[in-house]
């Protein structure tokens, strides 16, 4: 994999990020009742609203915004790693709640917002495998370079 394609997953992390959090801090009540939108809503059935907690989710995702759009646009290997790691810290226990908690979803419901969630993961764990070079790791180890004497 090329820097390129992991800064394009960066982009769609901020995509991502852009469309829940400013959604959810400016509009709490609206995102409660009726996230995702399309006719959907996937947050009212698991509990009452909460305005303080559904700002801070806000938030939370207003911050991973921030640093997917400063790594895209930095491009370094590094800090793409290191924003894989965050959306993993965040994202992997979102999956796994919503992976156990089906009530009050039908199935096709349910699986639909399990796509979002496994997408996003997948594609932090694709950043977290960058090499220095900016080529994916896939469990072989970075060769060393010789040095020139």
């Amino acid at each position: 994999m090329n820097i390129s394609i992991a800064r394009g997953i960066a982009w769609a992390l901020a995509a991502t990020a852009a469309y829940v959090g400013l959604w959810a801090m400016a509009w709490p009540h609206s995102f409660f009742t009726s996230f995702p939108g399309f006719g959907q809503s996937w947050v009212a059935p698991l509990g009452p609203f909460n305005e303080h907690l559904v700002r801070d989710v806000g938030g939370l995702y207003v911050a991973l915004l921030v640093f997917s759009g400063w790594a895209a646009v930095k491009g370094d290997p590094g800090v793409l790693r290191v924003l894989g790691w965050a959306w993993l810290a965040f994202g992997l226990p979102h999956l796994a709640f919503h992976a156990t908690h089906r009530h009050g979803f039908s199935i096709v419901e349910w699986s639909a917002s399990l796509a979002p969630l496994t997408f996003t993961a997948l594609g932090a764990a694709i950043l977290v495998l960058l090499r220095s070079n900016g080529s994916a790791t896939a469990g072989h180890p970075t060769p060393k370079k010789e040095k020139i004497r």
